[in-house]
């Protein structure tokens, strides 16, 4: 008798929880204003790896994203982890002063081997046209959905240029700019200030401010020094990718110039 009360009482205390548990009520009569999307970025690269072996790293590795693109015919996009959570893709990072943008960022590897050192100089892979139509098509959704700047979509090169050289200077950024996906000089604008600066240069501390306000991280040192090469380095290799010597230049001046204009 004494372990069936025990057993009753057991019982009692349990859907008395049960109860508070559920009796949770939340007033949603107000709504603070003050809130943004998580999903601020949208980060591209390359994965220097075949499509089965990017797949293993990208589901058992210590590094994730949230989509991937094979480099089939058909530029399959595998959905590897979902756009609520956090992926590994973008490390020590830094973009328009947020840092760590692996919590406010989407993750999209391309299926590329990335380049080859050859005894004639570096060989870069390029990308598939079935990569390139997937892409747009995904960025557009993932952009229309959270509604992405398009400033902020941008390669792992942008955010971490002292040790990153994704998505590399085959990328097609004007051709995602075209689409809205990006952003991208005037060509008719950087003429203009191309001609003024073959004149003179601006000073370094003018390189640098500029290129902090476009949104990279970047030394205001006012000295060309190694961070302040890999950054220009980076920019050109995004906007002027024939060229990317971490060297100031006339024509990587008017690039900033109009850019900063639009």
């Amino acid at each position: 008798m004494p372990f069936v009360m025990k057993y009753l009482q057991s019982i009692v205390v349990f859907f008395l929880l049960a109860g508070c548990a559920d009796s949770l009520h939340l007033n949603t009569k107000y709504s603070s204003s003050s809130h943004d999307n998580r999903v601020q970025f949208v980060i591209v690269h390359y994965t220097t790896a075949s499509l089965e072996r990017s797949i293993t790293l990208l589901t058992h590795g210590p590094v994730s994203s949230h989509y991937l693109i094979s480099d089939d015919a058909s530029g399959t996009i595998y959905k590897l982890v979902d756009e609520s959570q956090r992926a590994w893709h973008a490390g020590e990072s830094e973009w328009m002063g947020r840092t760590w943008l692996n919590s406010s960022s989407i993750g999209i590897e391309i299926v590329n081997p990335g380049y080859k050192d050859m005894s004639t100089g570096r060989v870069w892979y390029p990308y598939f046209e079935s990569q390139m139509q997937s892409l747009i098509i995904l960025l557009k959704d993932i952009s229309n959905r959270n509604g992405i700047d398009p400033k902020n979509i941008i390669g792992h090169s942008d955010i971490a240029p002292l040790r990153k050289l994704d998505p590399g200077p085959l990328f097609p950024w004007k051709r995602l700019a075209v689409e809205d996906l990006g952003v991208w000089p005037d060509i008719q604008v950087v003429t203009k200030f191309q001609k003024q600066y073959a004149a003179g240069l601006p000073s370094i501390t003018w390189f640098q401010e500029e290129l902090a306000r476009l949104g990279y991280q970047t030394p205001q040192t006012g000295e060309l020094d190694t961070a302040t090469r890999h950054v220009i380095a980076a920019f050109q290799m995004h906007f002027r990718p024939s060229l990317f010597d971490g060297m100031p230049d006339a024509e990587s001046a008017a690039i900033l110039h109009a850019l900063s204009q639009g």
